[in-house]
């Protein structure tokens, strides 16, 4: 159990901070910026559901309720070296069959593309998109920690943000058609500014 009865510690004034596993490391280190990005994903998708407690957006919600308590068994994860990893959380190969359920069942209504998307629309897709783009870049700082140190990211959890990031893409698009005032996506029109298009 966590228990935080003081805020501030004064031991990263430094600019160092504690590992899951009682170690100090530099805040500018790798796997610092991996869990830090999986940190700026969940306050984002926090922002997300302000905006999904209608009865329109509701599945939704409880589906980001459950993902916002997974980014932090992530960040437990990427937060932990190698050599303590059998007792830290880690994410399982049944979550990512979960969120790829829920992204069939999201898109199960909606139109197929005929284009790419613009980010935009309701308050919910448009922070969605935010967190998509925000989740790639988590996951191209965890392939990188991956590739600088062996064993530092599961293929799991990998396999899981890349899911996230389509969640996400997909919830954007249903929040733009389910949501109240909703007026569907808006497509890209290469070389064109006419924006009036929708699907």
């Amino acid at each position: 159990m966590v228990v935080l009865n003081k805020i501030y510690t004064k031991t990263g004034d430094k600019g160092s901070t504690s590992l899951g596993d009682g170690s100090r490391i530099s805040k500018d280190a790798l796997r610092v910026e991996a869990y830090g990005t999986i940190d700026e994903a969940n306050s984002i998708i926090g922002i997300v559901r302000t905006y999904t407690k209608t009865s329109e957006l509701i599945t939704l919600d409880n589906f980001l309720g459950s993902i916002q308590n997974e980014l932090f068994d992530l960040g437990a994860e990427l937060s932990t070296p190698r050599s303590d990893k059998l007792n830290s959380l880690s994410i399982v190969e049944t979550q990512v069959d979960r969120i790829e359920e829920e992204i069939d069942q999201l898109n199960i209504n909606l139109e197929s593309l005929k284009s790419f998307v613009l980010p935009g629309g309701t308050p919910a897709s448009s922070y969605l998109h935010q967190a998509r783009t925000v989740i790639r870049r988590a996951e191209r700082l965890m392939v990188s920690l991956s590739l600088t140190e062996e064993g530092a990211v599961s293929e799991i959890a990998l396999k899981y943000i890349n899911r996230l990031s389509d969640l996400c893409f997909v919830a954007a698009r249903y929040a733009n058609q389910t949501d109240t005032g909703g007026q569907g996506d808006t497509l890209w029109r290469p070389g064109q500014t006419n924006f009036d298009e929708k699907i």
